[in-house]
């Protein structure tokens, strides 16, 4: 019997856009307003895609960049 990943905690501070989605690997999504960050748990090597929202009163978003858990800051404890 293999057990269940063990989830890290990590940190995404958006400074460049109005607004910020951080998408999972399993549908879920983090708002991340500009100047604010935010903490998540995730599971190490998940891919996180970050999208961009210029407007929001629209639907649009931009697909700004791909990055594995890994790759953000490990959140302080």
């Amino acid at each position: 019997m293999s057990t269940a990943p063990k989830r890290v905690r990590k940190q995404y501070t958006n400074d460049s856009y109005p607004l910020a989605l951080l998408r999972f690997e399993d549908g879920h999504e983090i708002k991340v307003y500009k100047g604010t960050g935010k903490e998540f748990d995730c599971y190490p090597g998940e891919s996180i895609k970050i999208l961009a929202m210029y407007d929001p009163t629209s639907t649009e978003r931009e697909l700004v960049a791909t990055k594995k858990s890994d790759d953000f800051a490990d959140a302080a404890e």
